[in-house]
């Protein structure tokens, strides 16, 4: 089966390459997104951090270039054949250096436009045509209508991309609802942790008042939390104030340094290039987590991860073999990214520009990276970065910059609620691994014509 599909060019094809507006346009408090390089993320298009363009200027801009519905926005620099489908209903321009690819229907439905160009003979022709320059590598626009792509029957090609598409949409699903998750997460827990309003609501009750509007409970009524729960979480809480260094906190509850509910606040180590390279041959690799391999919203990106050789991570580098439940925080580069050791992670190591920070066994793990996240927290660290002769952090500052914390045996007790959504951000995490590693599995087998769809819904049935 495999090879049996026709091979065309693009152009052949019926794909048509739209080119965009060569300028850029000022940027507007409100409007329309404006879609660079960045936007453009693992074929999907990331808004989050676009910025806008004004009505006037959104006209202007896509009178060569309006993208449509299975449109294909793709790079030609930078990072070129990168590529990101447009969904229904979003009205964008492009940025410069970006172009369209879209599919008549003829010989490729529009639809599986977007597979194709994710597909291996789509990087191949890339690395064949990339003009690697000084600055940024790129590809000419006037070659990507010639790549040579196999091209499947319409019927196989719409079965494709239902399969495809099925489970980029559940991990589509996944990564919304741990947004929305990680919003709850944190709204209960600067409610409780650095609002203290259950101690206001414990206050008001003491002395027969109604609640301050102020100290409501974060989440709306109906959701798992009608007036008698929250009493009862509240009731774990004190009904007064008392004075500290940093303002007034729950009365019994203190202000501590890190260093005082953490076992150990040390840093990776970065191997030389001399012990990797007199490593035996063949043997086991470890996964290695630099500063790139943590992401903004304290995921391990495991396609960031290096490898290192076991021998390494046994030997030079055992001072940084990670544990289950530490906590990651970057000192240098990008300061300030943060993500907790899971159990897939492991066996891993970890550099030097990463801080390895290990929690009592009573203090939650996730407790340490909320308030580590706290405004207030950053704050004191970021003072002493601006200070520093380098920008980075020493061990020093992180193991002195406080927080204010409950008695050690109510704290499991109190984050419990919040650990709850925690676990189930990361199973979501997990299983978007899982259904993204049986997609890129999947993918280029049935372009190929390697693998039927129908023998591929047979393969994830019997992974369920």
């Amino acid at each position: 089966m495999a090879g049996e599909w026709p091979v065309l060019t693009l152009r052949e094809a019926g794909v048509q390459l739209i080119d965009c507006e060569h300028r850029t346009p000022p940027p507007a408090d409100e409007g329309y997104p404006y879609v660079a390089i960045p936007q453009v993320k693992g074929g999907r298009l990331d808004l989050s951090d676009a910025r806008l363009i004004s009505h006037e200027h959104f006209v202007e801009w896509t009178r060569k270039a309006s993208p449509q519905q299975w449109d294909v926005i793709v790079s030609w620099r930078c990072n070129p054949g990168e590529a990101a489908v447009v969904p229904a209903g979003l009205q964008c321009a492009l940025a410069q250096n970006l172009v369209l690819l879209r599919a008549d229907g003829s010989r490729v439905a529009p639809e599986f436009l977007r597979w194709l160009v994710r597909s291996p003979t789509w990087w191949e022709q890339v690395q064949t045509l990339i003009n690697v320059g000084a600055v940024f590598d790129s590809l000419k626009c006037a070659d990507i209508p010639h790549f040579m792509m196999p091209i499947p029957p319409l019927a196989e090609q719409r079965a494709i991309a239902q399969t495809l598409g099925t489970l980029d949409d559940k991990i589509e699903l996944n990564r919304r609802m741990n947004e929305m998750l990680e919003g709850i997460a944190r709204a209960i827990f600067k409610s409780w942790f650095i609002d203290f309003d259950p101690v206001h609501r414990n206050a008001a009750r003491r002395r027969n008042q109604p609640s301050p509007a102020a100290s409501r409970h974060p989440l709306p009524m109906g959701e798992g939390w009608d007036e008698g729960a929250v009493e009862t979480l509240d009731r774990l809480f004190p009904d007064s104030f008392e004075d500290s260094d940093l303002g007034q906190i729950p009365a019994g509850w203190e202000v501590k340094p890190l260093s005082e509910f953490t076992t150990a606040i040390t840093k990776g180590t970065t191997p030389t290039q001399e012990g990797i390279d007199t490593a035996p041959e063949g043997g086991a690799r470890i996964k290695y987590v630099r500063v790139n391999a943590i992401g903004e919203d304290g995921a391990i990106l495991f396609d960031k991860l290096t490898t290192i050789p076991e021998l390494v991570h046994r030997g030079v580098l055992k001072r940084s073999v990670l544990r289950v439940n530490d906590v990651l925080y970057t000192i240098a580069g990008t300061i300030g990214r943060i993500s907790v050791v899971e159990v897939s992670l492991l066996p891993a190591n970890t550099n030097q520009a990463v801080a390895i920070i290990r929690p009592k066994p009573a203090i939650p793990s996730d407790f340490l990276v909320f308030t580590m996240r706290q405004e207030a927290f950053r704050e004191e660290l970021h003072s002493n970065i601006v200070h520093a002769v380098q920008a980075n952090l020493s061990l020093g500052m992180l193991s002195r910059a406080r927080a204010v914390v409950p008695p050690m045996e109510m704290l499991p007790q109190l984050f419990r609620p919040i650990d709850d959504v925690v676990k189930r951000i990361l199973a979501n995490r997990t299983e978007s691994r899982t259904l993204a590693a049986l997609r890129d599995t999947l993918l280029p087998k049935l372009i190929s014509g390697e693998l039927r769809v129908k023998d591929a819904e047979r393969f994830i049935e019997g992974r369920d």
